[in-house]
Formats: structure tokens, sequence, C-alpha cells
């Protein structure tokens, strides 16, 4: 027999606007469960039990809804039948519910209830449909609104941090005054008409707590939309950009992916000086990928909206360790594997860009081998390979053994999780700058670096090691 869980709704408010179907069912003979207390009609009814105590313990919502999720199921699996009571509408704005009804561990029935959605229309006093509302949660915002003018109904805006992310997201495009619409139902409803300036020190957020946004200035995610368009008329209006191809944009998109690596190396933490240029730089590597993207649909090929829409199923598909609740380390181990059948290649090694630079290219070829189990893995191995790699070049100077001493160092980087590529180009700046201050001193003494024996020469790098190792004590 199937564990089955029922899905009943508490309504908007008191015990007035629950169901007598549901009633029914909460005084059956089932284990009843709450989502949560805090609900006005929960003090008429005696549950089994709440889920209130996972919203202190988790880490985050998700957590708390899949672990809900769990115990839903365990205890169906145990009595065969249990009622989980949600509030508003089962249909609205219930994640757990849509987390039910795709696990194939029990059936889920769900029963109809009045949502809270229908006390907003009341007291907005419009019709959803004729007006086209879209319902967003605020969690999600720029994701279910986005390319929306609204009107939008903003829901879940129960914290103070939920309204200060909904502020940041909406500020350059929201309207002068917003309705703010609480505790729907209950003896302390209000429905306020606020201005949008005064949302963060006015309003004080609660789980009964909706935003009406009647209309915004611009779609959400708009700042997307503007920049397809610019490409779009750059391509129809400048004789520069109209005779772009692929192949003629290739430079330009190597060098702003070298200017956004600079850039990222110029970022402080501790400062945050660099911030500005890495964000113009990354606006200019962003240019590429919708230039590129606007060919393709001159093209008839593929749009933006289609490299983003399959990046994000990519994305999804590729982590099932977060989407799908799978073994993480079991994930990371399968990755390159499931490369390799997604794209229907004959080995791992295929479709790696012989265009990267080498330390890159050799990286990659480790780290898909590795993933295989093929080659060793313990920084011991790693080093024993190239105290062996150096006695070769030592008997045979060759490009041959210098490459595989190259290759072999490459391997003890990723042994203890060093980019090569950025380590060499670190190592060749301190040089770089240490040969600096050797050449000044040289100028100084009035010498030339040519005649100095190599005693002199290694005091004088020293120093100016020693130099610049006092002056940045992290040695970069």
């Amino acid at each position: 027999m199937a564990s089955i869980v029922t899905v009943v709704g508490l309504g908007p408010a008191g015990p007035e606007l629950v169901t007598e179907e549901t009633r029914l069912l909460l005084s059956g003979d089932a284990p009843v469960w709450l989502r949560t207390s805090r609900h006005p009609a929960a003090a008429s009814m005696t549950p089994t039990g709440s889920f209130d105590d996972l919203y202190e313990q988790s880490e985050s919502f998700d957590e708390v809804y899949r672990t809900i999720v769990d115990r839903l199921v365990a205890d169906a699996e145990m009595y065969g039948q249990v009622v989980y009571a949600v509030p508003g509408s089962p249909t609205v704005a219930e994640r757990t519910v849509e987390l039910l009804r795709s696990d194939a561990r029990v059936e889920v029935d769900i029963r109809p209830a009045i949502s809270f959605t229908d006390l907003c229309w009341v007291a907005l006093g419009i019709d959803p449909m004729a007006e086209s509302v879209t319902i967003v949660d605020a969690h999600q915002l720029l994701i279910a609104a986005a390319g929306r003018l609204g009107p939008l109904l903003v829901t879940q805006v129960h914290s103070a941090d939920v309204l200060d992310d909904l502020i940041l997201a909406l500020d350059d495009v929201a309207p002068t005054t917003v309705t703010v619409l609480q505790g729907l139902g209950t003896v302390e409803q209000r429905v306020d008409e606020l201005d949008w300036s005064e949302l963060s020190t006015s309003l004080e957020p609660d789980h009964l707590t909706s935003l009406w946004i009647p209309r915004l200035s611009e779609p959400v995610a708009g700042a997307f939309a503007r920049l397809d368009e610019l490409v779009r008329r750059l391509r129809d209006e400048c004789p520069w950009d109209a005779q772009q191809t692929h192949s003629s944009l290739r430079r330009h998109l190597l060098e702003e992916t070298y200017e956004v690596l600079a850039a990222i190396d110029a970022v402080s933490a501790e400062t945050e000086d660099g911030y500005l240029e890495l964000e113009e730089e990354l606006g200019d590597l962003l240019f590429q990928v919708f230039f590129h993207a606007r060919l393709a649909a001159e093209a008839g090929r593929f749009t933006v909206a289609d490299v983003a829409d399959g990046l994000h199923d990519k994305l999804v598909e590729r982590h099932p360790h977060v989407f799908a609740g799978a073994n993480s380390e079991t994930t990371v181990a399968n990755w390159e594997l499931s490369k390799q059948l997604e794209k229907g290649r004959a080995s791992v090694m295929d479709g790696i860009p012989s265009t990267l630079p080498a330390l890159l290219y050799a990286l990659k070829i480790q780290k898909r081998a590795a993933a295989t189990g093929f080659s060793g893995h313990d920084l011991g191995w790693a080093l024993a390979d190239v105290a062996e790699e150096l006695q070769e070049v030592t008997e045979d100077p060759s490009e041959h053994e210098v490459g595989d001493l190259l290759y072999a160092a490459v391997q003890v980087a990723r042994m203890i999780d060093v980019d090569p590529e950025h380590a060499l180009r670190n190592a060749s700046v301190r040089f770089a700058d240490r040969f600096r201050l050797v050449e000044q001193q040289a100028r100084t003494d009035q010498v030339e670096l040519s005649s100095l024996d190599q005693s002199d020469l290694g005091r004088r790098w020293s120093q100016a090691k020693d130099a610049l190792a006092a002056d940045a004590p992290d040695d970069r």
C-alpha cells in the first residue's frame, strides 16, 4: 500500500477561512504536521507537531524544506498516511509541496484552500486576470520577474534582510510609491501606501507582508535587454561593427579575457581597491559574449537568451548534489565522465582547446586523467616525479626532457591546489621586481651588471630579495 501525504491549506487568516474538508482531515486519525505554527488558524487546532524548529537549526530555506519532506515521507511510510497543513493554499508559493510532488517515495493528495492572494485582490480592489498580475517570491525576484514591467505582487517579504535585497534589486526601476499589505484577514490588517524611499525605514516586515508594485520604469533585468538591443543597433548602424565576424572578434575576446585576469589580480579584499576596474573589464568581456550571440542570431542559430538558458540547464544537470540531493563527492568524481557522455566524446581527453596556454593545457589534461583514477594521488608521488624528470634533463638537456620536467612541475601544483599559470606569472613578476632593484643599485654604484662576477651578482640578488620581502611580507 502506498504511503500518502495529504496536503491541506489553513487559509490566509483565522479559523473562519479554513474549509470544512480541511477541518475534518485535521481532526482525523492520521498524524497532522504544520509547516509552521505561526499562523492565525493554528491556535484552534491540536496537531502532532510543527516544523518551526527547523527554521532555527537550518542554514537555508532550501535545507528546511528538504528536511520537512524527508520527515513527512518517513512518517507516511510508518503510519500509511499523514496530513500536512500549510499556510494559505497548498498550490500557491509552497516549495515543500513542489518537492513532495516530485518525490517518488509517496503519493501526494492535495486539497484546495483559500490563498492569501485572494485577500490581496480584495484589499487592492483589482481583478488579477484583468490586470495580468505577476506573483513573485521575494527570494526569487530577479528570476521570476525577469523581463516584466508589472504589475507585481511580491510575496514572502518576511524580514528586513529580504526587504533590503528587494530594494537593492529594484531601486533603479521602482515607482515612486508602492502598497504594503500586512496581516490580511487578521485584526492587525494594514494596507498602506508608502514612498519607495521610505520602505527601509518605515516598514517592519513579518511573515504576513507583501508588496504591490503597479509598474516599474523598465523591465526587471532590463540592463541585459538594453545591452542586447545596443549590440543589435551597433551591427545595423556602425560600419566597424557591421563588418565583424566570429573570426575577426577572436583577438578582441582574447584581449578582454586577459584584461579581466589583470583586473582580478589587482583586486584587494582588504582595501577593496580594484573593484571598479574589475567591473569595467567584466563589462567589456560581456560585450564580446553578446556580440557573438548577436552574430549567431543573425545567422538564425541561437540568441543570447538561448546561451543563458543552455548554461542554466547545463549547470543544474551537472550539479545533482545541489539540485537533486546526490552525493557531492561522487558528483565531483564523475564530472569529467558525465561531460564525456553528454558530448559523445570517445575520450576524456577530447574537447580540451589546443589554444590554451601551455601550463593550463597541461593542468586540464592532468585533471581529466586524475578523474579516471589514472594518475598518482599524493604530493610525494608528484615530487618524486619531478626529481626523476630533473635527473633525465641532467642526462639529456633536450626540449623533450625539459617539457617532461615542466609537465611534472604542473603535477605538483595540481596536488597542492595551486594554479600553475598564476604561480609562474607571480614568480616572473617577483623576478622582474628584484632585477629592477639590482639594476638600480648597479647604476647607483656606477657599475655594469655584465662586469660583476657571480659572487657579487648573488649578493646583490639576495639583498634585492630581502628588500622586497620586507616591503611585502606575503611575498605576493
